[in-house]
């Protein structure tokens, strides 16, 4: 027996999310290349979910969370400065790898050069080419040596054009439950149990919170004048935003049977009849947990009119919700329509059509169970076998991989 001390270093992972939905795939993506290669560093740009899991950030996540033309636009010189920084910091220190959370803008770029200097990269989560802007899927060529994909579509799309792609399924249909009760969900928030609830979800940036929050508030009040045994439920992802809502809050309804909670923001989908939502992560996440929900969003105009204008989106929905069902379950309110008279008569047709809120529960189920591919221990092996001989045990920790994802899908 060799009793001398393990003097390896640890085998370094750059790792960048900027927002918390990246947060949330890269904390769970971080856990299973742990727990199949324990001897591992992250360093890169992480949320409190990836700092729960030891992922050393270089700056504050919020930094990066910018959405829209118009929004990029003013940030311009932030982002680029930061992104070169951090490409500065991996050149300094190589990584075996480079992963890219989501926020292609920022990352294909850093991934690019990265890459070009022969450090491998990884991308997890397609960007939408299949919807719009088409055309970058040149420059993920030149920028990923494996692509991540999260829905079953993305994998032969990217394949036909030439880029190295994988599809894993998606972390949070294996992480949230197929079944979720309403009761224990109402019970954790301090939510009535008899009252029928609403949850609004305006948002995880700033910029949403500020072209959303007014539209709620203002439906929420249609929607308890029609029925005013109503109560609502808002989670908010981080003070900041908390801050911006009590503001519109207490200037616009202050008297409103609402509930703001910090974070809970799967609790208080469970919880409600029917959701509000903004488009983006949280329409998967409430089908995930099978409640029926409207979607609405804002970009700011001068965006709105770009993408218009230039006819850059190719899709018929913009909720990732109705793209997966096919058709729109969730109706869609965008721009301006994206207000209290179009939002409130929808969200109230849920409350008196159980049979169409059934229907609805059973496409979402069907969906979830497509989707629970054991997401995140797929994506840590992809990225161990691209890594390959410099991950240490990386092939007995292949061959492992290998033997449980083909268990699993037996199963």
């Amino acid at each position: 027996m060799d009793d001398r001390p393990d003097t390896r270093t640890p085998l370094l992972i750059g790792l960048v999310a900027n927002e918390p939905s990246g947060d949330l795939l890269g904390a769970a993506l971080a856990r299973a290349i742990r727990a199949q290669c324990p001897d591992v560093r992250f360093v890169g740009v992480a949320g409190p979910r990836m700092r729960e899991v030891g992922c050393e950030t270089l700056f504050d996540m919020e930094r990066l969370s910018v959405m829209g033309l118009a929004e990029v636009l003013a940030h311009l010189p932030e982002l680029l400065g930061l992104r070169r920084r951090l490409l500065e910091h991996f050149i300094a220190n190589p990584p075996a790898v480079f992963i890219g959370v989501d926020a292609p803008d920022f990352n294909l770029g850093l991934e690019r050069r990265l890459r070009e200097r022969g450090i491998k990269t990884v991308h997890l989560v397609s960007p939408t080419v299949w919807a719009w802007r088409a055309g970058r899927v040149k420059s993920i060529r030149c920028a990923v040596d494996r692509m991540l994909c999260i829905f079953p579509f993305e994998q032969d799309f990217l394949r036909r054009h030439g880029v190295p792609a994988t599809y894993v399924g998606h972390p949070l249909a294996d992480e949230i439950p197929l079944e979720v009760d309403r009761a224990e969900a109402r019970a954790a928030l301090g939510l009535p149990g008899d009252a029928p609830i609403i949850a609004l979800l305006p948002g995880s940036r700033a910029g949403e919170m500020r072209r959303l929050a007014a539209p709620f508030i203002a439906t929420a009040r249609c929607c308890l004048e029609a029925r005013p045994e109503l109560h609502f439920v808002v989670p908010l992802v981080n003070a900041r935003l908390r801050t911006l809502f009590e503001a519109e809050l207490q200037r616009l309804d202050p008297n409103l049977p609402i509930t703001l909670v910090d974070g809970h923001g799967r609790e208080a989908i469970a919880a409600a009849e029917a959701v509000l939502t903004a488009s983006g992560t949280a329409t998967l996440e409430t089908l995930l947990l099978k409640r029926p929900m409207v979607v609405t969003y804002r970009l700011h105009p001068l965006t709105y009119h770009v993408v218009k204008w230039l006819k850059l989106v190719k899709v018929p929905y913009v909720a990732m919700a109705n793209l997966l069902a096919g058709r729109a379950l969730a109706p869609e309110f965008l721009q301006d329509d994206c207000r209290p008279e179009c939002l409130a008569p929808a969200l109230l047709a849920y409350l008196d059509d159980p049979e169409r809120v059934a229907t609805i529960r059973n496409e979402y189920e069907r969906i979830h169970r497509e989707l629970r591919c054991d997401a995140a221990a797929s994506a840590a092996r992809a990225v161990l076998e691209l890594i390959g001989d410099s991950a240490p045990s990386s092939r007995s920790i292949t061959r492992t991989g290998n033997e449980h994802a083909t268990s699993h899908h037996a199963r």
